[in-house]
């Protein structure tokens, strides 16, 4: 074994620098090599942002078609045509929804949005995440309309299954179910009655067809609904393949690797075709209901697979130190280990919501109009013919703005629950 003889020379310390001082700081410790690689990227990306700044800023937004633009532009060559964008910003974010009513889609996005701040902020008291569930519930009932009756109703039958859960909260796992479904069913015979005497039938907003959504009203409804559903079904079902039941382990497995198996896209045309197949005869099930129900199922089974890694990375010690203290399986799976597990899987899950809502662009596929399939149908029109950088470009700026905005409260709440101190 040999031993060294001399002293390590003296390097220089570690740059605590931040911004643009601390980055030629690292380029400068990293040698020549590092600082010309460094500096010929930055060089390209400010090279294409240019591009993109000269050919976005352009005189068009009063255009109405392609020749107006041309006529503006005159002998200039390179730049946008925006008066697409003035011109169609609307049905690209609401699709055909009646625009008298654009004030619902605007007023239930709001909502949404108070929603969600009120939901996902660790800050937040119960009274406050209690405001965010009732913000939630009147979304629906602002995009579709229609009676006032069902919805009131069926907002009490929530309560009353809300209540049943936390009235029965710590009793055996069947027991609870037990109770929530006697209430779920008391809650339906209340709205059978009070429909048949029609109390409530002529208070409401005006009914507006699923048909009727589009643009990004239609994306964000169904990947927002997606995103709710299949978190908890995910959990369940990852659950139900790690336990030692045979049967609820082969059923979640069955179910997680035939959706696993089977693209999004012959899912849609099973929820657009197929599904009346199964359903009675003269039944007019919601196409969009049915498609949220499938890009739900499908999503879950990936959120299922994520959460069973993680809790596959969760030590055994764990579920022994929660048995040693009297814990029960539901008491030690949602006190100790599904915590542990749900930070573990907190990129994967944030992944897998980001890929569902740009999946929804297949639904154009089946007949719904999407963004994109919005696009396809303007640049049909011949006062648009040849339009496509302003149009999908404004489409990618939108979901860029959804995307990153849950990338980056994903690496927040990565932060916030951080524990270890190395």
């Amino acid at each position: 074994m040999t031993h060294r003889n001399e002293l390590i020379a003296p390097r220089p310390s570690p740059s605590t620098a931040k911004g643009i001082a601390g980055k030629l700081a690292d380029m400068r410790q990293r040698g020549p090599f590092h600082a010309l690689l460094s500096a010929l990227s930055y060089a390209i990306l400010v090279a294409m942002a240019w591009v993109m700044l000269r050919w976005a800023i352009s005189p068009t937004w009063s255009a109405a078609s392609v020749a107006d633009c041309r006529d503006i532009l005159g002998d200039i060559h390179g730049k946008a045509c925006w008066g697409v964008i003035r011109e169609r910003w609307v049905q690209l974010l609401v699709g055909f929804y009646p625009r008298d009513l654009i004030w619902r889609p605007t007023v239930a996005f709001v909502l949404f949005g108070l929603g969600v701040a009120a939901l996902l902020s660790p800050r937040a008291t119960g009274p406050l995440r209690k405001v965010g569930v009732l913000a939630f519930v009147a979304c629906p009932y602002l995009l579709w309309g229609g009676s006032i009756a069902s919805w009131v109703i069926a907002a009490v039958a929530f309560a009353l299954i809300m209540l049943a859960m936390k009235r029965t909260q710590g009793r055996p796992i069947f027991q609870r179910v037990f109770v929530v479904l006697l209430i779920s069913t008391f809650g339906l015979l209340v709205v059978q009655n009070i429909q048949t005497f029609g109390s409530l039938q002529d208070y409401g907003l005006k009914p507006v067809t699923s048909r009727e959504f589009g643009g990004f009203l239609l994306s964000f409804l169904i990947g927002a609904s997606a995103i709710a559903f299949s978190l908890p079904l995910g959990i369940a079902l990852a659950l139900g393949r790690t336990s030692k039941l045979p049967f609820l382990r082969g059923a979640s497995t069955t179910f997680i690797e035939f959706i696993r198996g089977v693209p999004l896209i012959t899912l849609l045309f099973i929820a657009s075709t197929l599904l009346n197949i199964f359903l009675p005869p003269r039944s007019n099930f919601d196409i969009v209901m049915r498609v949220v129900i499938m890009v739900t199922l499908f999503a879950s089974a990936y959120i299922a697979e994520i959460i069973r890694g993680a809790l596959s990375a969760v030590p055994t010690g764990q579920a022994e130190g929660a048995a040693s203290l009297g814990l029960n399986y539901w008491q030690t799976q949602r006190l100790i280990i599904l915590p542990q597990a749900l930070k573990i899987s907190i990129p994967g899950i944030v992944s897998t919501f980001i890929a569902v809502f740009k999946d929804t662009t297949l639904v154009s596929i089946i007949g719904l109009l999407d963004p994109l399939g919005l696009a396809n149908n303007i640049r049909a029109d011949s006062a648009w013919t040849g339009i496509v950088w302003e149009i999908y470009g404004f489409a990618a700026l939108i979901f860029f703005i959804f995307c990153f905005a849950m990338s980056q409260y994903s690496m927040w709440l990565e932060r916030q629950l951080k524990t270890d101190h190395h």
